[in-house]
Formats: C-alpha cells, structure tokens, sequence
C-alpha cells in the first residue's frame, strides 16, 4: 500500500477531477487513515440570493471530500464513482468558508461508504450531512 500525503492530494485536485470541481477553489485541511477535511473558499459565484452557498456546490464539495477521504482510508487514489449521495441541509452557509469532514464508514474491496458533515468556519453547528456510497473501479491498463 503506498501513502497518500498531502503532497499528493493536493496533486490529484489537478490531475483527477474536472474543470469546474476545480474552480469550487477546494484545499485540503488535513488527511488521516480514517478520513479528510477539505475546505471550500467563500465566493459569490457559488452563492445564491443573499451570500448562501447554493446546495449543488455544498453536494459537489461533500462527494469530492470523500474521494479524499475514500483515498486517505485505502492509502492510495483509485478509481471510484459515486453510486448514492443522500444530503440533508440543516441550516444555510452564509457568506464563510464551508468546511468538509469526511469520515470513511466502511471500506470494502468493491464498494466504499462514508459520511460528511459540512460546517462554516465560523460555526461548529452543521449546514448538512450526507452519507455517500462509491464503486471502487479496477485499475485501468
């Protein structure tokens, strides 16, 4: 098994996700074998009426920490799709940094499953919670 560092993580925002994933302007805040905590820049662009961050970009930020998280957990980055994410939004992110804590429940050869909880910077209380379940795709040759 090799080690997923920071180093590489922050290399794979660039090489594995799309364009637009990128633009969210994510960072990694930390990586641990049982998780991730990713941070998501306050923007107007990802904002709706009133500086709230709009729920697509919240869902966005929660699916692309538990790729991290799925990665730190397995101690590499492999292939994966997401195959369920359910999010329920508890309160509204308003005009702050949205911080994603990404928690691997259970990490199997096929499949993986995870939970995240999305606060402000700010604020301790939740903004959501999602559960998310991934393929884990063999490696293409």
């Amino acid at each position: 098994m090799s080690t997923f560092d920071q180093d590489t993580a922050e290399q794979m925002l660039t090489s594995v996700f799309a364009p637009w994933v990128q633009d969210l302007g994510l960072s990694i805040e930390s990586l641990s074998p049982e998780g991730a905590v990713l941070r998501m820049r306050f923007s107007e662009r990802l904002c709706r009426d009133n500086g709230v961050v709009c729920g697509q970009a919240l869902m966005s930020l929660a699916d692309t920490a538990m790729v991290f998280a799925v990665s730190s957990a397995g101690g590499a980055y492999r292939p994966m799709t997401t195959v369920d994410q359910t999010m329920h939004f508890l309160r509204p992110a308003v005009s702050a940094d949205v911080l994603a804590d990404a928690k691997v429940v259970r990490l199997g050869r096929t499949m993986a499953f995870g939970s995240v909880t999305l606060t402000t910077v700010s604020d301790s209380r939740p903004v959501a919670i999602a559960q998310l379940a991934y393929a884990l795709l063999p490696e293409s040759k």
